[in-house]
């Protein structure tokens, strides 16, 4: 969900080419028209990153319902339950992620893809941890602030199997993206990328995956994320069905991991009704945003979406990572200023805690990411 989505397929002038090895099995590459960045992906990133939003705003209890003042069950009778589904937005963004990893790691060297994906989560990232815990330790803000060595802590994107507060609510994703981009980078960049090995990173993940499931092995949890595997996996495989529309260990890649995420996704976020819970997700509900992001990306990949190729969907790409990681906590403040400081209707509040969110992160891309992010990246490169 992190990186510059532009597409491969068609080599342009400057850009590196893969030379597979002896033997490797070659992809074939279909013509495209228009080539280019893939602008629609852009675009459903920061769809997912909304949907997130609305989860955190108004599909949930806890810290939001203190700066509603009441429940968001209260503040949004209807759209509550719709809200309660954006948190499938995850879910989307990791099949996202399996896309554009792949896409980013093919005929791309070990230290170059590390500098790849350094650059573009750190300076982001340090800059929302220092902003977050400044503003959480003002004496006018009501939540508690992490302490400072757990604060530095966080620095390190390690805070979660350190077993550390977060700072950033949302940073459990992220180190579930670091998990993928290691496994990824041993087993496909660093032996050098072609289609026989992505398929067969893909089927041994999975099948280890579904093994760790029952297996009561806490450390291959951690390794194999069961989990959320699935939708990197399909994101990898819509991938090869991206560069060849006929490729049917794509396509079955692709369906295996729709089948066990969709699964896996009514097994942690479905529950039977309850007037104790604050929503009820059916599992028909689940399973159609589950495929929803597994439909949007194959759309893309396969070239369905290119008339969708406007100059403000890469603007929105730009915006989701920043967005993503300042929406959650700094939200509550404003939502507690806006709706209980100055009385603002609860709809008036969430559009303009989303649209102030949005304008932070543009702030955070332009002063942050786009100075920092090139000089961290050549640095790493550089580096011996």
């Amino acid at each position: 969900m992190t990186e510059t989505v532009v597409s491969t397929r068609k080599p342009q002038p400057g850009v590196a080419v893969l030379v597979e090895p002896p033997g490797a099995t070659t992809v074939p590459r279909r013509r495209q028209s228009s080539g280019g960045r893939l602008r629609a992906l852009d675009g459903l990133r920061l769809v997912a990153a909304l949907m997130v939003a609305a989860y955190h705003y108004g599909g949930r209890d806890g810290e939001v319902a203190e700066a509603w003042g009441t429940s968001p069950k209260v503040q949004f009778p209807t759209l509550h339950e719709y809200f309660a589904y954006g948190c499938l937005g995850v879910q989307v963004f990791f099949v996202i992620s399996g896309f554009v990893i792949c896409m980013s790691g093919w005929g791309r060297p070990l230290k170059s893809f590390f500098a790849s994906r350094a650059s573009r989560l750190l300076p982001a990232y340090w800059v929302a941890v220092v902003l977050v815990t400044a503003v959480f330790a003002l004496p006018v803000v009501a939540y508690k602030a992490v302490s400072p060595s757990d604060a530095l802590v966080n620095l390190t994107m390690l805070q979660m199997p350190l077993g550390v507060d977060r700072v950033l609510g949302v940073c459990w994703t992220l180190w579930a993206e670091i998990r993928f981009y290691a496994l990824f980078a041993l087993c496909v960049v660093l032996p050098g990328a072609n289609r026989r090995r992505v398929i067969m990173f893909c089927g041994v993940w999975m099948l280890a995956a579904v093994m760790a499931e029952n297996a009561n092995m806490p450390l291959l949890d951690i390794v194999v994320m069961p989990e959320y595997a699935p939708f990197f996996i399909g994101g990898v495989g819509l991938y090869l069905v991206h560069l060849d529309r006929r490729d049917a260990y794509g396509w079955g890649i692709v369906a295996v991991s729709w089948l066990i995420g969709q699964h896996f996704a009514v097994q942690s976020l479905w529950h039977a009704p309850s007037a104790d819970g604050f929503s009820y997700r059916s599992s028909l509900g689940i399973v159609a945003v589950v495929s929803f992001g597994f439909v949007a990306v194959a759309a893309i990949a396969l070239g369905w979406l290119r008339w969708a190729n406007w100059r403000w969907l890469t603007v929105a790409g730009a915006l989701t990572y920043p967005f993503y990681l300042v929406h959650e906590h700094l939200g509550w403040v404003v939502i507690h200023a806006l709706h209980r400081g100055l009385d603002l209707p609860s709809g008036v509040t969430f559009a303009l805690t989303a649209a102030s969110m949005l304008l932070l992160a543009w702030l955070l891309n332009h002063y942050v990411e786009t100075p920092l992010t090139p000089r961290l990246r050549a640095m790493l490169t550089k580096a011996r």
